[in-house]
């Protein structure tokens, strides 16, 4: 696990950061809408609870979600936004007991979650060596996400969440090029050729078989069912790009920037892929190379 600067305390994949389903009233299950598709096996609207989700707010059918067509649901990650607002937010009271808070909790739960998701990539920047000159700036910006996450029902309903996001997405961004800088001299050096990417590009499909992709910028970047087998991605930026379907098999992602599980969770891979020491191998995953 990766550390900050100040020595020793996990800076990022803390337990605060990862969801508690246990301490959480269900409510990625009752507030998130979502269509029947090849993730989901039925259509639920915003504020419905699910049918699988049981009177003591656990999921019916955990173990066998993929085979019963529930993918996007091992996919989705709270970053811990779920326990946070069920018990401290809103102090251990439910949505089934407290009816009247129901939507008000509903309608929290995916600001929060945002928010939570801001703190997971800033964490991370504090352990990138290259952000160290800006690491005064990603410090306050934490501490300042950090005291949204404490506001009160009404006040956070009142926040402008996309402005916010803006702020702290010009500071990723430094970070991410500073370490990308280093990564791409580094290749230089050494004479290496890497494959040429941009911020959003459309990889759908693309044949990316042991592409050098060390230091590119896939920020936002459609690789949906893209074949990444062998790729080399340390240092590339990977925020927001959707990795749904993604051959990640013999991959090396260890370095990767602002990589989160859920992304982990959507694609391939096997045994042979190489991930960040604060991410874990999904379940689903082939369990030999190749």
């Amino acid at each position: 696990m990766l550390t900050n600067d100040a020595g020793g305390s996990p800076a990022f994949g803390r337990p605060a950061l990862q969801a508690d389903c246990e301490r959480c009233f269900g409510l990625c299950c009752v507030a998130l809408p979502f269509a029947a598709t090849a993730d989901f096996a039925v259509d639920k609207e915003a504020g419905k609870p699910c049918a699988n989700l049981r009177l003591d707010f656990r999921c019916g059918i955990h173990d066998s979600l993929r085979q019963q067509g529930f993918r996007g649901c091992t996919v989705y990650d709270c970053f811990g936004a779920g326990q946070k607002v069920s018990q401290t937010t809103y102090g251990g009271r439910d949505w089934r007991r407290n009816p009247a808070s129901a939507q008000q909790m509903f309608d929290v739960f995916p600001i929060m979650r945002q928010l939570h998701e801001l703190l997971w990539y800033l964490h991370e920047s504090l352990t990138l060596e290259p952000a160290r000159p800006i690491r005064k700036e990603l410090h306050a910006m934490l501490d300042e996400t950090e005291r949204l996450t404490g506001l009160e029902p009404d006040a956070l309903l009142k926040l402008n969440i996309a402005a916010h996001r803006a702020e702290v997405n010009k500071l990723l961004l430094q970070a991410s090029e500073l370490t990308r800088e280093q990564a791409v001299r580094a290749l230089k050096g050494s004479g290496g050729r890497r494959k040429a990417c941009s911020r959003g590009a459309d990889l759908i499909g693309a044949k990316l078989k042991g592409a050098d992709l060390r230091g590119a910028n896939l920020r936002g970047a459609y690789l949906i069912a893209a074949d990444l087998r062998g790729a080399d991605l340390r240092a590339a930026d990977l925020i927001g790009a959707d990795l749904r379907d993604t051959d990640l098999s013999g991959a090396d992602l260890t370095g990767a920037i602002f990589l989160t599980q859920s992304q982990v969770n959507s694609a391939k891979g096997d045994a042979a892929t190489r991930l960040p020491q604060s991410l874990t191998r999904p379940a689903h995953w082939t369990s030999r190379p190749g």
